[in-house]
Formats: C-alpha cells, structure tokens, sequence
C-alpha cells in the first residue's frame, strides 16, 4: 500500500511538472565516530578527544527537477540547537526561493514537520505540496543515505570545535554538491520505485 502511495506521488509530481524533494534531518556530534583503528598487538588503542557533547544540526534536501534531468542538495546547518518546526519552516521557504513552480516535498511525518509554522507556510504558498513517507520507513528516503554519506566522510575525525565541525560539513557539502551521479546514486539507493 505504502508503494502505490509513493507511486501516486510520482505521478502527481509528473503531472504538476513538479520538482520533486526528499527531506530529512540529522545532527553531529563532536564525539569522535570511530570506524576503524590501529594499535600495535597487545596494546588498546586510545582516541583522545576533548569530551564535548556540543552539536550541530542539520536539515537537507535531495531534489529531482520536474523533468527529471537535474538532481541537487540543499542544506542548512544549526550550531548547537534542535531542528523545531521554525527551522523546517525556515528551511521550506529557502528551498522555495531556489526551485521553480510547483514542489512536492515527501518528508516522514515527524511532529516538526507538522507544526504550526509548516502549516502556515504551507497554506500561504499553494505551490508547496507535502506528502509524507509511511511509518518507520527510512530505507525510502534517499536524504537518509545523504547522512550516511556525511557520518562516513566523518569517520575518525575529530575536530575540537563546533566551528571545525562546520567548516567540515562545508566542505563535505561542496563535494556532494558538485557530483550530479553521487546525488543520483543516493536516489538509486534508496527502496524508492525507480523513476530517474
């Protein structure tokens, strides 16, 4: 049931000529994430790192052009808070500004992404559908393989600051941002019914 629900959602997003969104949020901590380590034998090995649950939130979207021809990424990112339905909204109404005409936006159906502010946006700018992915299913959210991307490009790092940790995520963002085929593959990942 839940496929024919997203594959409606295509077929509206052809209809419309609409671009197409996937969003979804994320945080990082500046605890190290440790993938892989070395140690000689018989020794334990140590990542030191100055305990600090300091953060950065982020909120991102992958998008598909209504012609299906051009993919992108957009990302905002919140040092040190929660993302709140003031920043989905806030998010929402920047995506807007960058894509033309009609945008379908599919996010979970998280409480931020039904607030207040989402719904006034929402019913100020007709242009601005959202639908929402069914229940405890991230495998269909190509933003979740974004953040995949992202914690793996972090791995056994570990900056010191929350400013080193943005200055990363930056960097990271400029990479994926400037590889079409890396954003599609992201889409590819996902369990979404093929349509690119």
């Amino acid at each position: 049931m839940e496929t024919i629900s997203l594959d409606q959602d295509k077929k509206n997003a052809q209809r419309l000529k609409a671009h197409l969104a996937f969003a979804d949020e994320c945080g990082f901590l500046l605890i190290p994430n440790v993938r892989r380590t070395w140690a000689p034998r018989g020794q334990t090995p140590i990542v030191r790192h100055r305990y600090q649950r300091d953060k950065v939130s982020a909120i991102s979207a992958v998008t598909v052009s209504a012609e299906r021809h051009r993919v992108g990424l957009y990302l905002h990112l919140h040092p040190g808070e929660n993302i709140t339905n003031v920043e989905v909204a806030i998010f929402l109404r920047a995506l807007l500004r960058h894509l033309r005409g009609q945008v379908i936006i599919v996010l979970d159906s998280g409480s931020i992404h039904k607030g207040p502010d989402v719904q006034a946006l929402q019913a100020r700018c007709p242009r601005l559908h959202l639908e929402w992915f069914p229940g405890y299913a991230p495998e269909l959210n190509p933003d979740e393989l974004v953040w995949a991307h992202f914690k793996a490009q972090l791995a056994n790092g570990h900056p010191d600051t929350v400013d080193e940790l943005m200055a990363t995520l930056c960097r990271i963002t400029k990479r994926v941002t400037r590889r079409p085929d890396l954003i599609r593959s992201f889409i590819a990942g996902s369990e979404l019914p093929a349509f690119l």
